[in-house]
């Protein structure tokens, strides 16, 4: 068990010491391949579960121990809980551990506090809002606005949704057939040729484009975009939805402002087999006079706190705090105040989001829309279920199998 929680430090401590993103940490961590699967779980897990885990050291510690000694008592607290690994060996090897990487002098500590750990039985505050925060480890600040918007329960129902779920797209190819005959279990999905797949592993199909994997929500929101002439898709990377878009239009122009982002849209395109995408590196936020009028749709699938997909991505909510999100809303509206001006007349901008929050999303839509009459908010018919909004629409992990989204069309009428 040593080399297992071995790897799942090192590659947490590349999460919590250097803030790499952890699918990153993964790729770039050697793992021990018999235990491979066991700890991605748990790395997974550990960062799901980590707004709980901290609470449990706070509880049990006068005075918090170092990043290293966290990292340890976090993985040991989540095996012990959620995996339910024997306490006595999780306990001897976390310990172990602590030796080997030469902080034997609080290796007592850490034994003293599995016990404590295992002993005692730790209550969560009576509060709503910490309570709700600590039960589902999401972070309070964002509790609270859900609750302003949608209620105690609804807002236990949004954060407790959970989606064990893939999302397989395919091309080319009739996908059902296809996870048939390889007895892959499978859902159909409101859309033609998508399947929702549990603990299906990649093979060399992927490389060669028959399928790839997109989030159901980003389906949606394509399923939503009108055909075309030309689009800009300008926060685009890692691709999917230019891939996605390319058999709309004549052209999709896709754009990253980081130069390996763009490589990311370049590879996706290539795997995929699609001609007609050109990725730039550009920074929307800067106008570029050369582009006004020019394109029939403007996508803008905008940075945000991506609240909406924690359980594919749990490491965001390591990083998101109440000052971000005002960071994030600035920067969503000098996009769309930059961008506006590349939909000709009679074309669509649309706005998209991974997130719950209202202000990013709805209320981001209205006050655009009251200092811009020349655009218009368009009802979109949506074949996955959302709550619709007075512009645009929301999709809540609790209806939307899963999946936390926003997506607003808007048509310019001058």
């Amino acid at each position: 068990m040593i080399n297992y929680i071995y790897d799942c430090y090192n590659i947490l401590n590349k999460v919590y010491s250097d803030k790499t993103y952890l699918k990153q940490a993964i790729n770039g961590t050697i793992i021990e391949e018999k235990n491979r699967a066991l700890t991605i779980k748990t790395c997974y897990g550990v960062l799901d579960r980590d707004i709980e885990l901290s609470y449990y050291i706070k509880k049990l510690t006068d005075k918090s121990p170092k990043l290293v000694i966290r990292t340890i008592l976090k993985i040991s607290m989540y095996a012990i809980k959620y995996l339910n690994k024997k306490e006595y060996a999780v306990t001897e090897n976390a310990v172990a551990l602590t030796k080997k990487l030469g902080k034997t002098g609080a290796s007592g500590f850490v034994n003293a506090f599995l016990r404590r750990f295992i002993k005692e039985k730790i209550d969560f505050p009576e509060k709503k809002e910490e309570n709700l925060s600590i039960k589902y480890s999401y972070p309070e600040f964002a509790v609270k606005k859900l609750i302003k918007t949608y209620g105690e329960g609804r807002t236990e129902s949004i954060i407790s949704a959970t989606n064990p779920y893939q999302t397989l797209v395919f091309y080319g190819v009739d996908g059902e057939e296809y996870l048939t005959n390889l007895g892959v279990k499978h859902q159909k999905t409101p859309y033609e040729n998508v399947f929702s797949v549990e603990n299906f592993t990649r093979n060399i199909d992927f490389d060669k484009g028959v399928y790839t994997y997109q989030a159901l929500g980003s389906v949606a929101i394509c399923d939503g975009v009108e055909k075309g002439n030309k689009l800009l898709d300008c926060c685009s990377a890692p691709g999917g939805k230019s891939v996605r878009l390319s058999s709309k239009f004549d052209s999709v122009i896709s754009w990253d402002v980081h130069e390996h982002r763009v490589a990311l849209i370049t590879a996706y395109k290539e795997r995929m087999g699609v001609k007609n995408i050109s990725e730039e590196q550009k920074d929307a936020k800067i106008f570029d006079k050369e582009l006004v009028s020019q394109f029939d749709a403007v996508l803008v699938d905008a940075p945000c706190s991506g609240l909406g997909v924690v359980n594919d991505n749990p490491d965001i909510k390591l990083n998101r705090e109440e000052n971000s999100i005002k960071e994030l809303i600035l920067e969503q509206e000098k996009i769309l105040n930059t961008v506006k001006n590349y939909v000709k007349k009679g074309g669509y901008l649309y706005y998209s989001t991974c997130s719950v929050l209202d202000e990013e999303n709805y209320l981001q839509m209205e006050k655009f829309v009251k200092e811009n009459p020349e655009f218009s908010p368009c009802e979109i018919e949506s074949k996955l279920e959302g709550e619709v909004k007075k512009i645009g629409i929301q999709y809540l992990p609790d209806i939307s199998k899963g999946l936390g989204f926003y997506f607003a069309k808007l048509k310019r009428i001058s």
